[in-house]
């Protein structure tokens, strides 16, 4: 598995257990006996009160969570932040190329990504520069739909002989 950003895809299984494999159960059997150990009281009264079948789900569901979560530790912040940002303005790009852009959702999206480029300024490297050239362009595709949708409503001059 990997995550994907601006400067390519970085590996993020590296520290995976040399016995586990894809494809197999391999989260399930890692957890063992200690997958449970992080329930509280409550959630532990609840699991016990599942079906065998619903346990080895919930088994399975948790030692993916936990495997998620290693893969994560083991991945750099700021390439998680990079696809975060990424994700921004994605969620940018949809609202504007709807078949009725949706202008304020786009523009929620722009100034949070602009946020949050502003305030990991310097620490993203050569991404860094890539998103901010990502926000230049949906910063600029913005202001060309949204003056677009504007010359729309105003419809065609009306002091314009007929004729």
């Amino acid at each position: 598995m990997s995550l994907w950003t601006p400067g390519g895809e970085h590996p993020v299984d590296r520290d995976r257990d040399a016995g586990s494999s894809p494809g197999t159960s391999g989260p399930a059997d890692a957890g063992g006996p200690d997958i449970l150990a992080g329930l509280s009281e409550e959630q532990r009264a609840e699991f016990d009160r599942l079906s065998p079948e619903d346990q080895e789900q919930a088994k399975l569901m948790i030692a993916q969570m936990a495997e998620s979560r290693r893969q994560v530790l083991s991945t750099p912040a700021a390439v998680v932040i990079g696809n975060h940002a990424m994700g921004l303005y994605e969620l940018a790009a949809i609202h504007l190329g709807a078949e009725q852009p949706q202008l304020e959702e786009a523009k929620l999206a722009i100034d949070a990504l602009a946020a949050l480029l502003d305030a990991v300024d310097g620490h993203l490297g050569e991404d860094g520069d890539t998103m901010r050239d990502a926000l230049a362009q949906i910063q600029l595709a913005f202001v060309q739909i949204r003056a677009g949708l504007e010359g729309e409503q105003q419809g065609p001059p009306t002091d314009q002989p007929e004729g």
